[in-house]
């Protein structure tokens, strides 16, 4: 047999496993799960291992010394405006809607305590004590969540108060976004699937390798040599 013939079927063969498990990669067999969701559901759970910073952030605003908040917010709808009331009526704040608009009066860091220890509790998804703690849908709480902040930074910045707007974003995005981001996943610790993750990153290097060798190995078998 010639060389171009053995290539031939070398590339044909690496090309034709390649396929099967492909087809694999996307049949459920782990768990009602393909393996490509399997490992981005584990990744996902790795990251937001790696991503729980509410417990710092916390504590960058208890250490928060400026002003009072004096702000009126504008939101989405009069709905909104009243659930926004209704939360912040959990706090040491004076909390007014009318319209799409709320006025909040109060320390800054009474309504950042508030929407942490909302974000914390979803953080493990917790969504019970978030029903039972406001009554309304836990997505939607963190959803009125992060538009009281986003508006909030909005006004302080005119208000010239950019350390205060910048401490609202910290909360907003390192908190609120994060829980909402990876709410209903379960945070896992990389140390503990160590082994998974160093199977799966191989696996990823050699299938890319495969699939690369067939490519080049069905080219010489064309006779498309491409050292040449």
């Amino acid at each position: 047999m010639s060389a171009q013939k053995r290539s031939l079927y070398k590339g044909v063969g690496l090309m034709a496993s390649f396929a099967v498990v492909l087809i694999l990669l996307f049949v459920s067999l782990i768990h009602g799960n393909n393996p490509m969701e399997f490992m981005d559901n584990l990744y996902n759970s790795i990251s937001k291992g790696s991503a729980y910073y509410i417990p710092k952030v916390k504590e960058t605003v208890r250490d928060y010394q400026g002003d009072d908040l004096a702000v009126v917010i504008a939101l989405a709808d009069e709905q909104q405006a009243a659930r926004a009331q209704a939360l912040l009526g959990h706090l040491d704040l004076s909390a007014q809607a009318s319209g799409e608009r709320l006025s909040i009066n109060g320390a800054l860091n009474t309504l950042l305590a508030g929407a942490l220890d909302d974000a914390d509790i979803m953080y493990v998804n917790d969504a019970a004590r978030i029903l039972a703690k406001h009554g309304y849908s836990e997505r939607l709480v963190l959803f009125d969540w992060w538009s009281i902040l986003k508006a909030t930074e909005y006004e302080l910045n005119k208000q010239k108060r950019f350390t205060a707007a910048k401490l609202v974003t910290l909360v907003q995005a390192k908190a609120v976004e994060t829980s909402y981001n990876y709410y209903g996943i379960q945070a896992e610790n990389i140390g503990d699937k160590f082994g998974i993750v160093l199977v799966s990153l191989a696996f990823y290097v050699i299938y890319t390798l495969w699939y690369g060798f067939g490519i080049m190995y069905l080219f010489e078998g064309w006779g498309m040599n491409l050292g040449h």
